[in-house]
């Protein structure tokens, strides 16, 4: 199973974003999924999670109240949207899957599939 991303690009700080990250296999149904993001010399870091049943998300501290992350059931594809953009979220976003939930959305070791990654540059 690979997992798909779109929706990366340049925008200005304080614009809008969405991204949306689709498994090659359209029967794959995870049972969470999650968006991370790296910054050029920096870890790998939480950004978002949705639980694919309940749908209960979680967020990092640093985007709560900025940015939503999604779910299309029929479609079996997450989203993240991202408003009042900053500087500091420029990084490469990538999406990632739980086959079966671990128990812990926040470790980067949880999750099974990822994406290749797409950039999000935000200007200042």
């Amino acid at each position: 199973v690979q997992l798909v991303e779109s929706g990366g690009g340049l925008v200005q700080a304080g614009g809008s974003l969405r991204l949306s990250c689709a498994p090659s296999v359209r029967t794959f149904t995870p049972d969470a999924m999650g968006w991370f993001r790296q910054a050029p010399g920096k870890e790998r870091e939480f950004v978002a999670a949705v639980i694919w049943s309940g749908g209960n998300t979680y967020y990092a501290d640093s985007v709560k109240g900025r940015f939503t992350i999604s779910r299309d059931n029929a479609k079996n594809t997450v989203y993240l949207q991202m408003n009042s953009l900053k500087p500091e979220d420029t990084a490469l976003y990538y999406c990632a899957a739980q086959p079966y939930y671990s128990g812990s959305i926040y470790a980067t070791g949880n999750y099974h599939y990822w994406g290749q990654g797409t950039q999000v540059t935000v200007s200042s």
